[in-house]
């Protein structure tokens, strides 16, 4: 049987876990509003047209914070479409996904969903088609108490307390040929340090979010950040990444090790920021935005070209199964793992685009497989990630090289005194993978919890009439003994292990 071995210590240590790690991503593409997170005359709506079914499975996800309105949608958005009474709001051509938008959900409904959800708002500003003067006059109306015109135009809307979001993305995927207002790294670089001094003017205590590369793969990966951060470092917080995970060449092997290549991203674009951090001779150190990330069946997208104008179409709903839940599983772990400088991710989307949450119009709301491994760790992951350097067997992998097949973070919370492990198993040979776990710097640890997701059918998945096909199953009786942990793996799994202190 392949073995692997790992040491738990609180004395070696990489960051703390910012509960923004958890977040997700809402824009107004396909059905995620629209039948998703919004459904008046749902058996569920409430009163302001909200599915609760969908609220209660969000509450259990997790989720700490959401990015909205998009996404490819906000870079020819006009945010005062979605404002005042419905009957007045316009409907318009969305460019980015060939749909036509209602406007019915706006920005202070969807401030008015993030509340009844418990979440904080990540607000995207269009800098594509729309620049410096609309960014500020969307935070003046969302942000100003009263007395200005724009404040008083929200008071005038219902809203009279201002909605206080303290984050904002300053544009989205400006690199990429796709979007709409696409600039060169010097021009949006230019027009975001722009807005983004203007907006510190405002309040010097917003966390703003530059744009970093779309994905690694793109032509500009890393100069893009380089000339973007000479711009904006001094007015920026945060970069952001973006990547999705495709297994739709039928390379399994690679497509478990995506962790491997978003580890690289960040070390790569971390080594960036810090460059030119150390050029302008700045002792600020920039975070990491991982604010667009999940497995995308992108291979059977037939591109925005394929698609009709229509309101809330059907789009990408890809239906997840146990090797693409292990695989979300494994880049949770990668975040960890980047703690010290990942310091919000959110996955993308919520509900039926590319989603943990799927719905039916009028019917039910389910759980996808993806879900379950987001939900334990956003429940378990809390105070310090310990630094973990596994001994572990390698696979070799045609993308990525070799690999070790244990992949692993863990996290411990000195005020509840747990400790929480999570590892996956990349391995599809026909053994499990033996872990050994010293745990001796933890007297006393006892397992409280061990949860497995696997299946002999790793490509099962959950249905509305089977929504619980695919779910963690506990595992009882583990212990440690004499300071040590052993448990085996089973291949293609995700594993959270929760052990208390005290």
């Amino acid at each position: 049987m392949p073995t692997a071995r790992l040491t738990l210590d609180p004395a070696f240590r990489v960051g703390s876990v910012d509960r923004r790690l958890f977040g997700s991503f809402v824009e107004h593409m396909g059905r995620c509003v629209h039948t998703g997170i919004y459904e008046p005359g749902h058996p569920t709506a409430d009163e302001e047209g909200f599915r609760t079914d969908v609220l209660e499975l969000v509450r259990e996800l997790g989720i700490t914070v959401v990015r909205y309105p998009g996404g490819n949608f906000v870079s020819n958005y006009r945010w005062e479409d979605g404002v005042g009474p419905r009957e007045d709001r316009p409907r318009r051509l969305d460019l980015a996904w060939r749909s036509v938008e209602s406007n019915a959900v706006g920005l202070n409904e969807f401030m008015a969903w993030a509340a009844k959800a418990g979440v904080e708002p990540m607000m995207a500003l269009n800098l594509g088609t729309r620049g410096p003067a609309e960014a500020l006059d969307l935070l003046e109306y969302a942000n100003y108490p009263s007395g200005t015109a724009l404040s008083d135009l929200r008071r005038s809307h219902g809203v009279e307390e201002p909605h206080g979001i303290r984050m904002w993305c300053l544009g989205n995927e400006l690199d990429g040929p796709w979007q709409m207002g696409h600039k060169t790294a010097h021009e949006y670089g230019r027009v975001a340090a722009e807005t983004a001094r203007a907006m510190k003017r405002f309040d010097p205590t917003l966390e703003l979010v530059a744009c970093g590369s779309s994905n690694a793969h793109i032509d500009t990966f890393a100069s893009w950040e380089a000339t973007v951060l000479e711009h904006t470092y001094d007015f920026v917080d945060h970069l952001s990444l973006h990547a999705y995970y495709d297994p739709g060449d039928g390379d399994i092997d690679s497509f478990l090790a995506s962790g491997a290549e978003m580890d690289r991203m960040i070390s790569a674009i971390t080594a960036t920021a810090d460059h030119v951090g150390a050029k302008l001779r700045s002792k600020k150190k920039i975070k990491l935005s991982f604010d667009e990330w999940n497995v995308w069946y992108q291979s059977r997208f037939g591109g925005e070209d394929s698609l009709d104008w229509r309101p809330a179409p059907e789009l990408i709903e890809d239906v997840y199964d146990v090797t693409d839940a292990v695989v979300v599983g494994s880049l949770l772990i990668t975040l960890l793992r980047h703690a010290d400088r990942v310091g919000a991710a959110c996955q993308a989307q919520l509900a039926n685009v590319i989603a943990p949450i799927l719905t039916r119009p009028g019917g039910p709301a389910w759980r996808q497989t993806i879900f379950h491994p987001f939900a334990r760790t956003a429940r378990h992951a809390r105070g310090t990630v310990l630094r973990v350097e596994p001994d572990s067997p390698l696979i070799e992998t045609t993308k990525f090289g070799d690999v070790p097949a244990l992949w692993s973070a863990a996290t411990y919370d000195e005020e509840s005194g747990n400790v929480a492990l999570f590892a996956v198993n990349r391995g599809r040979g026909e053994e499990p993978l033996r872990l050994t776990a010293d745990v001796r710097a933890f007297s006393g640890a006892r397992v409280v919890e061990h949860a497995v997701l696997d299946d002999a059918d790793t490509s099962a998945v959950n249905t509305a009439e089977q929504p619980d096909r695919v779910r963690p199953r506990e595992v009882a009786g583990t212990k440690t003994d004499d300071g040590t942990l052993t448990v085996d793996l089973p291949p293609v799994s995700w594993t959270m292990i929760r052990l208390a202190t005290r």
